[in-house]
């Protein structure tokens, strides 16, 4: 998948969100075959394990000579293959014994319908200060951790370093700026928008100390409310955007220099360069002195607890995880590695170093199997952008709303 179609899809599978998306408004398509494959013994008295990737072509090809390295160190075989399948069938494979032994690289927010399911193996012994504290967060359910990090991802504030000297500090310096040079955003996209939303404390599912309640919304919640309020100033007070605004119409009036600010990931880095776009990137600006919060996305990989070579399985896994961050998610995949040892190696760039510090103030995508019901705000977010409902109505509507396609869920 290009670099700009990577993690912003919100499209979601038959039961969950394919949690990594494309750009802020972009799409995938799907394949909807997977590997034919079985776990069976290998020749010669080794185990033959398979791992299925839902990385990019050319990453899954650079995944292989580490795998191999793995066997022949070992004295097993490995088969690694792309799964261009959609979730439900890494499920239904792993629910009849057909299911690879490792995945590697899946969205953590498909984490949580696997673990109801029981396909999480627990990693028993991750050593957690190798990663930063959000990619932990996003593949542990309580204290416990049930796959590797191997790369993060996160929006932040784009500018046109021609007509923005400066980065914006605060939400009142943005507005300010936006007001002189233009900013557009896909703003009826809940991922992109969270920021704002969450300006003020607004949440989606409370966190009771690492674990989040899907009883507990925060959309009608005060500090929600305030979120919509600020989501409705940038298009009917500040009129920045019309409500009807699309992600790849606000990234093209950003690469045309119409606009100054932009709100995006680092898939859209590569054509900005490629259209010779004079641009940084920044962490999201404050409000009341504390960073505007984003989703982050990670990346991760887990072992099969239907698997029957555990043990094999999970130093694989664990192998992969500390091998292949470098050549293949970093060099190949041009992506944010989760080990925090490689990550230094790529804040040289600093645009990259500033997607790193925006994942530091970020919190990790909700890893619960409710997850998928809350993009049912998407279907809604132009009444509130459009003005014709107020953000207290909205914050009333978007909370029946998802608790509605929660209980659909059950």
């Amino acid at each position: 998948m290009k670099r700009s179609k990577r993690i912003i899809a919100l499209l979601c599978s038959t039961l969950l969100v394919a949690g990594l998306f494309a750009g802020c408004g972009g799409s995938k398509d799907k394949d909807a075959k997977k590997p034919a494959n079985t776990q069976e013994e290998a020749p010669k008295g080794g185990k033959e394990l398979v791992v299925w990737s839902h990385l990019t072509d050319p990453e899954v090809a650079a995944l292989k000579p580490v795998a191999d390295a793995w066997a022949k160190k070992t004295g097993n075989t490995v088969k690694v293959q792309a799964d261009k399948g959609d979730f439900q069938a890494f499920l239904q494979a792993a629910n009849s014994s057909k299911g690879p032994d490792v995945m590697f690289g899946v969205p953590h927010d498909n984490l949580g319908t696997y673990k109801k399911a029981g396909l999480l193996a627990e990693v028993t012994d991750l050593d957690k200060s190798k990663y930063p504290e959000n990619a932990v967060k996003a593949v542990s359910y309580g204290d416990k951790a049930y796959a590797i990090p191997v790369a993060v991802e996160s929006i932040a504030l784009f500018y046109n370093t021609d007509k923005v000297k400066e980065a914006p500090k605060t939400v009142d310096d943005l507005i300010a700026d936006a007001k002189k040079v233009g900013f557009k955003y896909d703003i009826n996209n809940m991922y992109c928008s969270f920021p704002f939303y969450a300006s003020d404390g607004g949440y989606i599912f409370k966190d009771n100390n690492g674990t989040l309640d899907p009883n507990d919304l925060g959309f009608n919640k005060p500090e929600g409310i305030k979120g919509w309020q600020l989501i409705q100033d940038m298009t009917q007070k500040y009129k920045f955007m019309t409500p009807d605004i699309k992600g790849d119409i606000a990234m093209g009036e950003f690469q045309n220099g119409k606009t100054g600010l932009y709100i995006s990931g680092p898939w859209d880095v590569e054509g900005l360069k490629k259209a010779n776009v004079k641009f940084a990137v920044a962490p999201m600006p404050t409000m009341n002195g504390k960073p505007l919060p984003t989703f982050v996305g990670v990346q991760a990989g887990f072992v099969n607890a239907r698997s029957k070579n555990q043990t094999e399985a999970m130093d694989l896994l664990k192998y992969l995880a500390e091998n292949a961050e470098e050549p293949v998610l970093l060099n190949v995949g041009h992506r944010i590695p989760a080990l925090n040892s490689v990550a230094d190696k790529a804040k040289s760039d600093p645009i990259t170093a500033a997607f790193i510090e925006q994942v530091d103030n970020g919190i990790p995508m909700p890893n619960i199997p409710e997850v998928i019901s809350m993009w049912k705000i998407n279907d809604s977010l132009n009444l509130l952008t459009s003005g014709k409902v107020s953000a207290k109505d909205y914050g009333a509507k978007a909370e029946n709303d998802v608790k509605s396609a929660i209980a659909q869920q059950k």
